[in-house]
């Protein structure tokens, strides 16, 4: 049973998401066309638009996960948004329900959209500590602190002639009696 809802879910998601963006797609492409672009800028803007939102969706996550400013991209992300959203409604039926009829599909494929990418990331589970989980809030025991380890006396410091005793033409070394 555990496994069914994953597949079902998937199944939805997939289904929704195909018919969301071939509508989005479809209106983005007629609006262009109807604009006196040729088909293939038709398609070329449909693309632009619906799966830069997509990108710039991946984008803000990779960032945030990341600890990077969102700024700039999640403005650009309202704007590809907005302009999805705009084609739809000027394919529409000039009529308030002609208008949210068409933003159904871009509404559900951003919906979509949202609704996975902000699903929690895939990462590996942390670390089980070292003691039991019952033992986390018990109360702590007393620890002795160390005894303070013992003082040494410093080091003697490295015995250097008096100044002008050394004679440039022999050899010196430094710390030792003659």
């Amino acid at each position: 049973m555990m496994r069914a809802e994953p597949a079902a879910r998937l199944l939805i998601l997939l289904t929704v998401g195909i018919m969301a963006g071939a509508a989005a797609f479809t209106h983005v492409h007629d609006l262009t066309v109807a604009h006196g672009q040729p088909d293939w800028i038709g398609w070329a803007n449909a693309v632009a638009v619906e799966l830069m939102a997509i990108y710039l969706g991946l984008e803000i996550r990779a960032r945030r996960r990341a600890g990077r400013p969102v700024g700039m991209v999640g403005v650009l992300l309202v704007a590809f948004a907005l302009l999805s959203l705009a084609a739809q409604v000027a394919e529409a039926e000039p009529s308030v329900w002609g208008w949210i009829v068409a933003a159904v599909p871009s509404l559900a494929f951003l919906a979509l959209v949202k609704v996975v990418l902000s699903s929690a990331p895939a990462v590996p589970p942390a670390p089980e500590p070292d003691q039991p989980q019952a033992d986390w809030y018990d109360e702590p025991q007393h620890v002795e602190p160390a005894p303070p380890a013992p003082v040494m006396p410093p080091a003697s410091a490295a015995v250097l002639p008096p100044l002008g005793v050394v004679q440039p033409n022999r050899p010196q070394v430094v710390g030792i009696i003659r």
